[in-house]
């Protein structure tokens, strides 16, 4: 009987087969090509912080008309980085630096020294024409280029400086049609005017007597008070024996009110008048019923007339709420810096101070250009009559809009 060996076979067969798949070479797969080298991303260009300084009273009695210039201030700043403005190959980063004076001309010098010190381009304010006229000698000195939102008083910009500029009119434009609006339409034959007693309250009341005498009306009682009383009983008693048609005042609200008050506590029949100090929504909260036919003017055009003004009014309210007078200026004047630094290419106060002065530029309270002292070009002068609460259009003189 023969045997097949068949485990043998098979292992030899195994081994076979082996050989014969070790023997068999792969081919290389081929290797995945090289990617492409990445596209150089462009070189971010440099970012230059540039500082902006404003200063206004952020405490005191006047502080929400401060409040209010900054608010301005800030929009503007927030709009223009909003925009990444380049200059000189470099994107600018605006940061505003805001100090408060307290409305008070000692503090305002130490403030201003302080934004010098910190190297600001350009300085926005101050409020007050008290704190802005002592102040402008400073930064005049440093050579930093000043725009005052809402100080009226002319000496401001009479002093010779090439540092000083404002984007509202001055009181002696205010004082004329005040005191001619009195005697011309409000009939006035005898006019009693009080004043405060700073830069601003007493340079508009001198403007508003020679305007109400040149109309043709005598000024029977000329008195003074300070911008921090709240008690005018004694010199409201002394005028009311003057039986004035009517009474300016030349301050801010914070005074306009309570004297308001206590003018109708003392029976006094006489038609009340002021300026931009106390044309706001302020004077009617703190007067109350006694602000009504209250009649007022503001250096420029009522909100609702600003030519370029919707956008601002819309984002302003929506984040700040109220507007109550100065802040569309504030907002200007820092775009009119920012427009001065573009068109010199440099943020450098040496190179851009000189294109402030030949800046014509469309602003949202209207077109922006400066006289060769630095006042504003056909600045408007509104007068409003408080109605219901409310402050309403009677007419604008001068600007680059009217409103009658």
């Amino acid at each position: 009987m023969n045997h097949v060996r068949m485990p043998g076979v098979v292992v030899v067969l195994a081994a076979s087969l082996a050989i014969v798949g070790c023997g068999k070479k792969e081919e290389p797969k081929a290797a995945a090509p090289a990617p492409a080298p990445a596209a150089a991303a462009p070189a971010a260009k440099p970012e230059v912080v540039v500082k902006i300084g404003h200063v206004a009273p952020l405490t005191g009695p006047i502080a929400h008309l401060g409040k209010d210039n900054e608010n301005g201030a800030r929009l503007a700043v927030d709009d223009a980085n909003a925009k990444k403005v380049e200059i000189d190959g470099k994107v600018i980063k605006f940061e505003l630096l805001g100090e408060d004076d307290q409305a008070d001309p000692k503090t305002g010098t130490v403030v201003a020294q302080k934004l010098v010190d910190a190297k600001v381009a350009g300085v926005v304010g101050h409020l007050n024409s008290g704190t802005t006229i002592p102040a402008s000698a400073i930064y005049n000195q440093a050579g930093v280029p000043q725009i005052s939102p809402s100080a009226t008083n002319p000496k401001y910009t009479q002093q010779g400086f090439n540092t000083t500029f404002r984007v509202m009119a001055n009181d002696i434009q205010q004082g004329s049609v005040v005191g001619t609006y009195a005697v011309k339409d409000m009939g006035a034959k005898k006019v009693a005017i009080i004043d405060d007693r700073t830069a601003y309250g007493q340079g508009l009341a001198d403007e508003v007597e020679k305007a109400a005498k040149a109309a043709g009306a005598t000024v029977v009682a000329r008195e003074f008070t300070n911008d921090k009383a709240t008690d005018f009983k004694a010199i409201l008693t002394k005028i009311k024996a003057k039986n004035p048609d009517v009474i300016f005042l030349g301050g801010m609200d914070a005074v306009g009110g309570p004297m308001l008050k206590q003018m109708r506590e003392l029976g006094i029949k006489a038609k009340f008048t002021t300026g931009d100090g106390g044309c706001t929504p302020e004077l009617v909260k703190l007067a109350g019923a006694a602000s009504e036919g209250v009649i007022c003017t503001q250096a420029g055009l009522p909100v609702d007339k600003l030519p370029n003004g919707q956008k601002f009014v819309e984002d302003f309210t929506k984040k700040y709420g109220q507007i109550q007078i100065y802040s569309p200026y504030s907002y200007d004047a820092v775009m009119v810096l920012v427009d001065s630094m573009k068109r010199a290419n440099s943020t450098d106060p040496v190179k851009y101070l000189p294109e402030v002065g030949k800046t014509s530029y469309d602003g949202v309270t209207g077109k922006i250009e400066f006289d060769e002292k630095g006042d504003i070009k056909n600045g408007a002068i509104t007068v409003f009559e408080i109605k219901d609460g409310k402050l309403a259009t009677l007419k604008t003189e001068g600007g680059t809009a009217s409103a009658k």
